[in-house]
Order: structure tokens, then sequence, then C-alpha cells
């Protein structure tokens, strides 16, 4: 009487054939299985099964990191190396301000500023928020922060600057539009800002 195997690795049990070593599972081998960089031993996986799940893992994962590429309006961004986020760059003098004012008209450019103070907890909350918008437009676009309590006064009374966070649009070597980020949520602070840069875009 044989033993009728139900799964290939019982194959060596029939009695009435000799063992094919050709169509069993190879003892060593280089193992394919890789889950974010893990690679399990060959001795978890023989390499057929393993060959598998490394194919479902990829046809699986595929559409996860596409899903997590979806831009905030729902459309699909192209999967590259953009950054996430990108860090206001501190301006702490006038003649910091002035130098990035003449950079700035030299090359046509416009960019924008974000006028913020310590103790302004709204400031805190918006900054990373406004960092990711930053990332959206990097780098034809670049933002700055300036600290109202670490700059003159004279730099903050020439920007008309009265409450914080305020984020200006600065062309042309003067001020073009601002957003008072005081009021409201978040998402409508930026919101109200990518309005802003859309309108100094078509003109």
């Amino acid at each position: 009487m044989s033993v009728v195997p139900t799964h290939p690795t019982l194959r060596h049990l029939r009695t009435r054939a000799p063992r094919d070593p050709s169509r069993d599972f190879p003892t060593t081998c280089s193992p394919k299985v890789s889950i974010l960089g893990f690679r399990a031993p060959s001795y978890y996986y023989p390499c057929s099964n393993a060959l598998v799940f490394s194919r479902k893992f990829d046809e699986i994962w595929g559409p996860i990191t596409a899903v997590r590429a979806l831009s905030p309006e729902g459309s699909l961004r192209e999967l590259d190396d953009s950054p996430v986020s990108v860090e206001l760059v501190p301006i702490r003098s006038e003649t910091q301000f002035d130098r990035v004012v003449a950079e700035a008209q030299q090359l046509e450019q416009s960019f924008i500023v974000v006028w913020i103070a310590t103790w302004c907890r709204k400031c805190i909350y918006l900054k990373p928020k406004l960092e990711k918008l930053a990332a959206e437009y990097y780098p034809r676009l670049l933002f700055y922060s300036v600290d109202v309590n670490s700059v003159p006064h004279k730099l903050v009374a020439r920007a008309a600057v009265t409450k914080m966070p305020t984020i200006q649009l600065w062309k042309d070597g003067k001020k073009q539009a601002e957003v008072i980020g005081g009021h409201g949520k978040a998402y409508l602070v930026i919101n109200e800002v990518r309005t802003m840069i859309a309108s100094d875009d078509s003109t």
C-alpha cells in the first residue's frame, strides 16, 4: 500500500516508486524573501515558495506605495525623491533680509516670508505645515522665517507686520500680498497661502 501525498514535500513517502531528487526543493539556495530590507534565512522558506512570496509581496506593496503618494488634492504624484518638507530659512538681521530681497530681485523671483514669535502658539503649530507646503514649491519658491523678537523693530515696521503669524509674498523688492495666520484652522490658512502664490504665478 502506498501513501498518496497531498503536499509536494511528502513525495518521498511513496514506496512503489524511487524518490526523484530533482523534484525536491534544493537544500541550499540564496533566500529570495526581502521585506523592508529584511532577508529571511534559507531554512525558513524553500526557494520556490520564497520566490512566490516575494512576488506576492511586490504586488501588494506596489499599490500601497502608490496610495501613499496621493497628494491632498487626490492626484497621484510621481514617485520620486522630492522632499516631504523643507525647513524655513531663518532671517536674523536686516542686512540678511536686504540680501535675500536683492538676490530674489536679481533673479526675478518671488519668495515667502513667515513672520513668527516664540510666544505665539499658533506660529509653533503652523510652522511644520508651512514647511510641508514649502516642499511643494521647492526650489522654485523659497520660504523664509523671521522671529520678530530676534530682529530690530525697524525691520518689523518696514514689513508692516502687526500680528503673528503673518505670511507675506515678496517680489521686485517689495511686499505684494500677505495672509494673517492667527485666525481660523491651519488648513484654511494654508489654502489662503496657496491662493496667494497662485495669484502671483498668474501675473
